[in-house]
C-alpha cells in the first residue's frame, strides 16, 4: 500500500514541479529581447541528455580549440564586506560546477581592494557558508596577494605614458566625463610629465597627500563611445589600516583595475561575472593585453544574468541596513535572504543547489518566483526530512474509557518516502494534546475533523468519538472528551473502518514544551527594490515572524540537534534552532506544507 502512495507522491511532485517552473520561465521570457544572444541559451546534444548551458557551450568550445593548453579555472571572488546572500549561491555553484565538470580547479579569492568595508568576519563567514553548499575550494587567495604586481604594473602604465596622477576632485571628474551621447573632457593635468607623475604616485603611496587629494587615472581615451574607457580612476588614497597588510599601502586598486590582473596571475581560463560587468568587459580586455606576455593564454569573461527573487532585496546596503536598524535579528536571522539565514531557518544545502540548477543561466535578467525556491526545499524535506507529531496551539483531549495511568507506545513511520528509514515510538496516554483547531463544537458538514458525536482516526493509534467538552467562565474550550474504540488500533481487525478526519497528538504526559517560530515572507512589496518612495521599514511584512509558546512536541524530539530537520505533521517542515538549550527547545519553520501565500496574496 504505502509502495502505492509513494509512487502517486512522487508523480504528483514532479507534475507540481513542472507547473511551478513553467510560469516561472515564461514570466521570464517575456522579459527577454528575443533577438538577443538567443543561440547562447543552449547547444543540443544527443536525445535524452541535458542541453549545455551558453557557458557550458563556451568552456567545450575552448577546450575543442585548445585554448589555454585545454585548461579549466575559474574563481569565486567576493569581496570580504558582507555576508553572501543567495545571488551569490547562484555564483558558487557556476564557479565551482564548471570546474568539477571539466576536471578543472576553483579558487577562492578574495576581492579585498577596499580595507574600510572589508572584516575577516567576512572573510570566515563567506568560507563557511561555500563549505555548507557543499564545495571546496583548490585554494584561497586574494586580491592583496598581488598588491606588489599590481604597483608595478600601474608604475609601468605611467612609464609608459597610458596612466597620469589627477588632482581633481571627484565632482570634477564627473562632470567631465561626459554622457554616452557627449565626449568626456581631458583633464588638465592628463599631459603632466611621466617624471612628475612617478614621482607624485610613490609619494601618494607614502602617505605624503590626504585621501580624495589625488587618484591614478588610465590615459585612455576621453571620447570613447564606452564610458569605462574614458580615462578610468585605477588607484586611490586610503589610509585605513587593511585586515591583512596592516599600514603597508597607502593606495589601493579599484575593482576594474584588480580584478582583471588578478585573474590572469592567477592562470583564470574563464572568469564568470553577472551581467552588470557586460560593459565592464572591454576594460577588461585592454588591461590583460597590456599585461600579458603569452600569447597562448589569456583569461575570457563571460557574463550571465544575476538572481533576482520576489520579496527579496539582495543589496548588500539594505541587508546592512536592515541590521544595523535593528529591523531583523542579525546577519542569520532566518527572514534574511543570506545563506546562513537560509541554514538557520532550515533550508539544505541540497534544496539551493536544486533550486539554481531549474533556474539555469541566461543572458537576460529576470525577476524569479521565491516560490520556486520554497518548493525546492518542500521538495527535498519531503524525500529526507523524518516525521514527528507536534502541537502548536494544544487543547487537552481525554480519552475517559481509556485506563488512567496506562501507557501504550504506538509505533509511527519516519518517512513514508523512505521505508527503509524504519519507525519510532510514540507514548499513548488518557490525556492527550491535539490542535485546538481541530476541534469544533458546531460543526459544519464538511468539516472533517473532532466535533460531538463523528469518528476520528488518531494517527498511528485509535479511532475516537468525540463525546463532548468543558469551557472557562469565558466560552473558551478547556478540555475535549472523547471515546476511543480499543479494537481500531492499527493492525487491529476494525483498523481499517473509515472516517474522514485523521489528527495527530501527542501525550500530555509524555511530550515536551517548545517555542516555535513561524517564519514568513521580510517583505510585502513583491518587488522591494523598486519601491522608490518608501522607506525600507515601511515595506516589512509584519507578519514576517510569529512566536509560539507553550508548544508541545513528542519525546523523540530530546534528542535533536541544532540544524536537524523534520516535518512536523500536518503543519510544514522545521528545524531546530541553535539557540535551544536543555529544557527550552526551539524550533524553525523552513516553510508550510503547501504554499499558501498565493492566497494571502490574493486578499489583500
Amino acid at each position: 500500500m504505502f509502495n502505492g502512495i509513494n509512487k502517486l507522491n512522487t508523480v504528483v511532485s514532479k507534475v507540481f514541479n513542472l507547473i511551478l517552473i513553467f510560469p516561472t520561465f515564461v514570466s521570464l521570457i517575456i522579459r527577454y529581447n528575443k533577438n538577443d544572444y538567443m543561440s547562447d541559451i543552449r547547444v543540443n546534444e544527443e536525445e535524452g541528455k541535458k542541453s549545455l548551458n551558453f557557458i557550458e557551450a563556451f568552456v567545450e568550445k575552448d577546450l575543442a580549440e585548445g585554448k589555454n593548453d585545454g585548461r579549466v579555472q575559474t574563481r569565486f571572488p567576493p569581496e570580504p564586506n558582507g555576508y553572501l546572500h543567495i545571488g551569490h549561491a547562484k555564483a558558487i555553484c557556476l564557479d565551482f560546477g564548471i570546474a568539477e565538470k571539466y576536471n578543472g580547479i576553483c579558487k577562492l579569492r578574495f576581492d579585498d581592494t577596499n580595507p574600510v568595508k572589508e572584516d575577516v568576519e567576512y572573510v570566515d563567514s563567506i568560507k563557511e557558508d561555500i563549505e555548507w553548499l557543499g564545495f571546496k575550494w583548490d585554494e584561497v587567495v586574494y586580491a592583496s596577494d598581488y598588491f606588489g604586481k599590481l604597483y608595478d604594473f600601474a608604475i609601468q602604465l605611467i612609464k609608459e605614458g597610458k596612466a597620469y596622477v589627477d588632482e581633481q576632485s571627484s565632482e570634477e571628474i564627473a562632470k567631465q566625463k561626459g554622457t554616452p551621447t557627449q565626449p568626456g573632457i581631458e583633464s588638465p593635468y592628463r599631459n603632466r610629465p611621466v617624471e612628475e607623475s612617478l614621482d607624485l604616485f610613490e609619494r601618494m603611496n607614502q602617505g605624503e597627500f590626504e585621501e580624495g587629494s589625488m587618484i591614478l587615472r588610465a590615459k585612455i581615451d576621453m571620447t570613447s563611445s564606452n564610458m569605462h574607457f574614458r580615462d578610468p580612476i585605477m588607484y586611490r588614497i586610503i589610509k585605513h589600516p587593511h585586515h591583512r597588510t596592516g599600514t603597508q599601502w597607502k593606495v589601493y586598486p579599484m575593482y576594474d583595475f584588480a580584478h582583471g590582473q588578478s585573474d590572469y596571475f592567477e592562470g583564470v581560463t574563464h572568469s564568470l561575472c553577472t551581467l552588470e560587468f557586460e560593459v565592464h568587459r572591454p576594460l577588461y580586455d585592454y588591461y590583460i593585453d597590456l599585461l600579458k606576455k603569452d600569447d597562448n593564454y589569456r583569461p575570457r569573461q563571460i557574463e550571465f544574468n544575476r538572481l533576482n527573487l520576489t520579496y527579496t532585496v539582495m543589496s548588500k546596503r539594505k541587508l546592512l541596513q536592515l541590521v544595523k536598524e535593528g529591523l531583523v535579528n542579525g546577519w542569520d536571522d532566518p527572514r534574511m535572504p543570506t545563506l546562513c539565514g537560509y541554514r538557520r531557518r532550515g533550508f539544505t544545502p541540497q534544496s539551493i543547489r536544486n533550486f539554481v540548477d531549474k533556474i539555469g543561466y541566461t543572458k537576460y535578467d529576470g525577476i524569479i518566483d521565491v516560490a520556486l525556491l520554497e518548493h525546492s526545499v518542500r521538495e527535498d524535506l519531503n524525500l529526507n526530512a523524518p516525521r514527528v507529531s507536534a502541537v502548536l496551539h494544544p487543547v487537552k483531549l481525554i480519552i475517559t474509557n481509556y485506563p488512567e495511568g496506562q501507557v501504550e507506545r504506538m509505533h509511527t513511520i519516519n518517512n513514508p518516502e523512505q521505508p527503509e528509514a524504519g519507525t519510532h515510538e510514540i507514548a499513548f496516554t488518557r490525556e492527550l494534546f491535539i490542535e485546538r483547531d481541530d476541534f469544533m463544537e458546531d460543526a459544519p458538514s464538511k468539516f472533517f475533523r473532532m466535533t460531538p458525536g463523528r469518528e476520528v482516526r488518531l494517527k498511528s493509534a485509535y479511532i475516537v468519538k468525540c463525546t463532548g467538552c468543558k469551557k472557562n467562565e469565558h466560552g473558551e474550550i478547556e478540555e475535549i472528551y472523547a471515546e476511543y474504540d480499543p479494537m481500531t488500533k492499527t493492525g487491529m481487525p476494525e483498523s481499517n473502518r473509515k472516517v474522514k478526519g485523521t489528527l495527530h497528538w501527542v501525550s500530555a504526559e509524555h511530550s515536551l514544551p517548545a517555542e516555535v517560530r513561524l517564519y514568513d515572507r521580510l517583505f510585502m512589496s513583491e518587488n522591494p527594490s523598486e519601491e522608490k518612495d518608501k522607506e525600507l521599514h515601511e515595506l516589512l511584512n509584519p507578519d514576517s515572524l510569529t512566536v509560539l509558546t507553550g508548544c508541545r512536541v513528542e519525546m523523540e524530539l530530546q534528542h535533536a540537534k541544532p540544524y536537524d530537520h523534520f516535518q512536523f505533521q500536518r503543519t510544514g517542515y522545521f528545524n531546530l534552532d541553535p539557540d535551544s538549550k536543555d529544557g527550552k527547545l526551539i524550533f524553525n519553520r523552513t516553510v508550510s506544507l503547501k504554499d499558501t501565500w498565493s492566497k494571502v496574496k490574493a486578499k489583500i
